[in-house]
């Protein structure tokens, strides 16, 4: 038997009956290999089969230490999504939200992001986008583009007034074929009807660990 392991379970989970301790222990060996929520820990303990009272214990305990603060999750989750991967308020809303994160916190985690800033990154993300298919035919770019940052959660609107500023300071030809006056890549915008934003219940989250 190795030092410190008990004659039944692992040296990582201590099994003496202490269901506090041992929620503790598996807190602390997962925010040891990034943050995670409240709602991700008490999903893992419930996984682990720690009692609810012991974990809620464990869990508030945690929260008043600040070693599990959502809020400050949301913003930092907001600020290197956004920046790294270019991603939507809207798509980082629902990411947020799969995380387990409160509906209130979302909202001010994404109110962080300003709005002049989040068209800027799209306005990025097409530019470099047309510049990487520059010969291909107009609609196939504007398509591409279009599709790029629908991915990342932008609406269909913004895609199609970005799109064509763009080929509009390319030069005609750049859009040779397409039509700039209409609206191609438009389709209704139900951001509204969205549940992150609304707060209006949505399907069960999945917070895997």
């Amino acid at each position: 038997m190795s030092p410190g392991q008990r004659a039944s379970g692992s040296p990582s989970e201590p099994t003496s009956g202490d269901p506090e301790a041992r929620a503790r222990q598996i807190c602390l060996r997962l925010l040891t290999t990034e943050p995670r929520t409240r709602a991700e820990l008490a999903q893992a303990l419930r996984r682990s089969g720690v009692a609810a009272e012991a974990a809620e214990a464990v869990l508030g305990r945690f929260a008043e230490v600040g070693l599990i603060d959502d809020a400050a999750f949301a913003r930092a989750w907001v600020e290197s999504r956004h920046y790294s991967r270019g991603l939507s308020r809207r798509t980082l809303s629902v990411e947020l939200r799969r995380h387990g994160v409160d509906t209130a916190e979302i909202r001010e985690a994404v109110d962080t992001l300003d709005p002049e800033q989040e068209v800027a990154t799209a306005r990025r993300l097409v530019e470099q986008k047309m510049a990487s298919t520059r010969g291909q035919a107009p609609e196939a770019r504007a398509r591409r583009a279009a599709g790029l940052l629908a991915r990342k959660g932008y609406p269909p609107g913004l895609a199609y007034r970005l799109i064509k500023e763009t080929l509009e300071r390319e030069g005609p030809g750049a859009a040779a074929g397409l039509d700039l006056d209409t609206e191609p890549y438009a389709e209704p915008d139900d951001a509204a009807e969205d549940p992150v934003l609304t707060g209006e219940p949505g399907p069960e989250a999945d917070y895997s660990v």
